[in-house]
This record gives C-alpha cells, structure tokens and sequence, in this order.
C-alpha cells in the first residue's frame, strides 16, 4: 500500500515537473517573439550597414521609413529638415567660432550614409535583455527627478542624485525658448551595470506627478504632467554595453512613466543628419590636468514651427522634438536644468563609487573638475542672456556637488561633480 502511495506520489512530481518545463518553455517562447517585435521595429530596413571601429554597428535608413512615422500623431508627419529661424546670432551662418567644430563620430571613419538616409544605431537582443523589463528597454526610472532629499532612498531601480545649476523654479510665470552651454566631456566610472554617469541640459514644463500618486485626478490628463527635453553626454553600460561617454537625447510628456525614450528607440525625436548617429561615442574625452574637450550645445524653439531643435558645435544641426509631442512644452519652457546626475543602486548598502563629471568635487577647478560655461537662455522677446535668479542644488553635497559663478570670460558658469562614495559619503 505505502508503496503504491510512493508511486502514485513519484507520478505526480514527475507531471508537475514537466508542465512547469512546459510553462517556462511557453513564457520564453512569448519572450523571444516579443523582443524579436520589438527588433524589427526599431531596426528599420536600411540602405547601408557600417561596421564602426568600437563595435556599434549603424544602419543608414531612408527618410522614407523614419522612425517617426511609427507614432501615431505623426503618420503623416512632414519633416521639417532645417530650421526655419534662429536666435540672434545663433545661425551656422552667423557662427566663425571653428574651435567648437564637431569631431566626426568613429563609424564614418569606414562609410558614409547615402543621400536621403539616417544613421540609427542598431539595437541587438542583448541591449533589450540587459534592460529591467521589455516595457522599460530605453526609458528612464519613473523617480527620475531632481529631489534636495529623495522620497524613495530604497527604491529598487536606485536612487537619481544630483548637483545641478537651475533657473525658473521660483518664477511660475517664466518662459524659456531656449538654452546654449559648453559642457566639458569626461569618462566617469560607473561601478554597477544598472547605474549610470550623465551631463546633460532640461528644458522641462508641468509638474512631476507619476501614476498613482494623490495628486491624480484623472489618469487620461496629460496637460499638467512634467514634460522635458534632454540632451548632453552619459556614461550608461545597460543601455550601451561599454563604458564610452555617449551622446544622447530624451524626451518624456508624462513624467517618465509611459512616453518618451532615448535616442531613436522610440518615436519622438526627428534626426535629420545624416552623418551624426544618437547614441554614438564621443570621440574625445578630457584628462586631468591636460586637454580639455567640450561640446557646444544648444536647443530652441523655431517661432516658425514651433519645433524644439538641437544642435551639437556650431555647425552640426541634430534633428529636433516636434511641439505636438507636449502640452506645455509646445509653448514654452518654465524650467532649464543644467549639470550632473547619477544612479545609486546602494550595492550592499553603500553608497556608489560611481563618478559625476571628471570624478573631482567642484572645488578642484580647471582640468580636474567637470564644468558647463558661457550658459545662456533665450528669453520670450528672443533675446539671448545669462541665466537670472539662477540657484543650484545637490542631493548629497558630500558626494556630489557644484559650485556656480560668473566672469568675463566664461560668463555664466559652474563646477560640479564627485566620487561618489569616499570617507564622506558612505
């Protein structure tokens, strides 16, 4: 009897063992066929494929299949290729500064992308299986948010810190059409794959306010959720597998929940270079106590089409975020954000050894210190000055911090950064 009890028993192990082979089997089948959707989306047909030196591999695509087209308020989208206005003195035309010129990224060195094409670099399975979910492949953590204290110190996705100089925070009636800065290029460490090392502009509107909280009163309204554009440099081994310093774009209209996305790995921002990849390395990085490279950014609001454009050195035109994409956005900017922000996953309960900047506190100065300079913004009267009223913040001045002046020379603007963990931080 007990033994026929221990066969029955036996049968039974055996059958559950098998449909859960059969469950998992299934699930990972469900998951390969996603990703491979998610694949074809992004990596369009292309006319050309380049091998780059440092292993990304670009696909140049024609206009014709742009990535824009795949967002439904945008199917029937005309791009727009050039600006139609300037700021004052802000054209290509007007520019002779040949010193900011833009170093040409690693993968033209072995090609070139033909007439009427992109160059998108290509995502591969393992970039999508490195990423916390499918969901979010390419997106920020929804408490990405500039907090003195954070709320969420023990959040899975890790803690965002910051040491950021700011303007518009205390001024609700202001407007901002756009901002210039030279920000000065590093190679931070970054200890954990999940974290990252970034240097970059805001230009936002709205408030944060993510699903769920109480301040919700209806999920479907959008017209107050903060929205933001980004740009700059980041060091982000998740989303590109390396350590390089990166260019990159952002873009959310909802408080980083749902919509928006790096680079071209969903619709939103509008590449029109044919020779500038997002996401590709920068080619040249400063080192202590010697050179120092920088890259001269700038973003603005064509009062022509409203589009919101990027332009990387004085020559080289990006694409741009079309005004559709926001509510508030569309008009103007009530905030502009300049500096550095890391992730802190607290890895056995310590704080991250990972870099902001060139890894030295502000303090340091030239050649040790990160900085953004001659920082301007463009006014509703599309008058070009220093920032007004400017004020800084740091999340951990132990860790990380900033430190904001102005002269004749650099006009507006700041040092900034950190080690990250040290006898001070912990």
């Amino acid at each position: 009897m007990i033994g026929r009890i221990m066969a029955n028993l036996i049968v039974l192990y055996i059958l559950v063992i098998e449909a859960m082979i059969v469950i998992g089997s299934e699930s990972s089948d469900s998951r390969d066929a996603e990703i491979n959707r998610l694949l074809k989306k992004l990596n369009k047909p292309f006319l050309k494929s380049i091998k780059s030196p440092d292993g990304d591999i670009i696909d140049c695509v024609h206009m014709k299949n742009h990535p824009i087209y795949d967002h439904p308020l945008f199917k029937n989208h005309t791009i727009q290729m050039r600006p139609t206005s300037y700021p004052e003195g802000w054209s290509n035309k007007d520019s002779d500064n040949e010193k900011h010129k833009m170093v040409p990224q690693l993968w033209t060195i072995n090609g070139k992308c033909p007439k009427n094409s992109i160059p998108i670099r290509r995502t591969r399975k393992e970039d999508i299986l490195r990423a916390k979910s499918i969901e979010r492949f390419g997106k920020k953590d929804p408490n990405n948010i500039h907090q003195h204290k954070p709320t969420n110190p023990t959040n899975n996705d890790g803690t965002h810190e910051y040491a950021i100089l700011k303007v518009g925070e205390n001024s609700p009636r202001a407007k901002f059409y756009g901002t210039q800065t030279l920000i000065n290029v590093w190679k931070p460490f970054v200890q954990h794959r999940n974290e990252f090392s970034l240097s970059q502009i805001w230009m936002s509107a709205g408030s944060y306010r993510p699903y769920g909280s109480s301040k919700w009163t209806n999920k479907q309204d959008h017209s107050t959720q903060l929205e933001t554009i980004e740009a700059g440099w980041q060091v982000c081994t998740v989303l590109y597998n390396d350590t390089n310093p990166r260019y990159f774009v952002y873009w959310t209209n909802d408080s980083y929940t749902q919509h928006g996305c790096y680079n071209n790995l969903c619709s939103g921002f509008v590449v029109v270079n044919q020779a500038f990849a997002l996401g590709a390395a920068v080619p040249e990085v400063s080192i202590r106590d010697g050179l120092q490279y920088e890259i001269f950014t700038s973003i603005w609001k064509d009062r022509s089409s409203g589009n919101w454009w990027l332009k990387f050195g004085t020559h080289l035109i990006v694409g741009y975020w079309p005004s559709s994409l926001f509510n508030r956005l569309g008009d103007a900017a009530s905030q502009v954000h300049w500096g550095g922000e890391i992730v802190n996953v607290k890895e056995n309960n310590q704080h991250t050894s990972t870099q902001m900047g060139s890894g030295s506190f502000a303090i340091n100065g030239f050649r040790k210190a990160s900085y953004f300079r001659n920082i301007l913004v463009l006014d509703e009267n599309n008058t070009t000055k220093q920032p007004v009223g400017a004020s800084t913040s740091e999340t951990e001045g132990s860790c990380y911090d900033i430190r904001y002046r102005t002269d004749q020379a650099w006009g507006s603007f700041f040092y900034y950064g950190g080690p990250g963990r040290s006898p001070f931080c912990a």
